[in-house]
């Protein structure tokens, strides 16, 4: 897929490895949607790229649907699909005041894998529309998994089940969309500097990195972008969830 004269939606677009990825997109000629939520920088971020901005919450699921059937409109078409939107919690399975909250729980699967899967689906059946190019490709879709899907560490246990459905559902949506040329792949960060790690120094963040191999930094947003952009150019790349993490390993804590 080549991105000059392609439309993208990019959900948590307006910050961190969403915003670095439609930068990029733009950079190289495509037509951006930025999805965020309202209170966020999206309309500033918007408009700085050319693109449109469009509020919403995808927890709020068929709001969510609302809003991305306005940007499919607003762009005319969609094929590409980068979606960083998510969250978690620390939260034991049994604590000092009882087991984990069951609500709790709910509410990171929610924003996680559910709201995933339903901007996924959603996308997928837009794509389907597209005319194909030489390859057969009507549209790449990437979600956000995170190493936590792999070495979740204490506290995680509703964020690792989460990412790791995100990571798991890849290569079955791949084949479920395959026939029809839309590839799927996941990303699987570890600590990157975006969001609440934005302004951390290195001294507060020396002892997450720890068992990093090299380098022994966080993420930068860039190289989260430099691999979506990656995916979506190489037909190849699809039903695998690849991960960015310096050859880290998560620790127990």
């Amino acid at each position: 897929m080549q991105v000059e004269g392609h439309n993208a939606i990019f959900v948590g677009g307006a910050s961190g490895m969403a915003l670095a990825t439609a930068e990029a997109f733009a950079e190289k000629g495509g037509k951006v949607a930025i999805l965020d939520l309202p209170k966020s920088d999206g309309a500033a971020v918007a408009e700085r790229l050319g693109g449109t901005f469009f509020p919403v919450d995808v927890t709020d699921f068929e709001g969510t649907e609302a809003v991305l059937k306005a940007a499919i409109e607003a762009l005319g078409s969609v094929h590409f699909l980068c979606n960083t939107a998510g969250g978690g919690i620390q939260q034991r399975t049994i604590g000092k005041d009882g087991p984990h909250p069951l609500d709790g729980f709910q509410k990171v699967i929610d924003l996680n894998l559910i709201a995933t899967f339903n901007i996924s689906r959603l996308v997928a059946f837009e794509m389907a529309k597209n005319e194909p190019n030489e390859d057969g490709e009507r549209g790449v879709i990437i979600n956000t998994a995170s190493i936590a899907a792999f070495e979740g560490q204490i506290g995680q246990v509703a964020y690792s089940a989460a990412k790791g459905g995100i990571a798991a559902m890849s290569l079955t949506m791949a084949r479920d969309l395959g026939g029809v040329g839309i590839r799927v792949m996941a990303i699987a960060p570890s600590l990157f500097s975006t969001g609440l790690t934005k302004g951390a120094t290195d001294e507060m963040v020396a002892p997450l990195l720890k068992d990093a191999a090299f380098p022994k930094r966080m993420g930068r947003p860039y190289e989260y972008a430099r691999m979506a952009i990656a995916i979506y150019e190489t037909a190849m790349m699809n039903g695998g969830t690849l991960r960015i993490d310096a050859g880290q390993r998560f620790a127990p804590r």
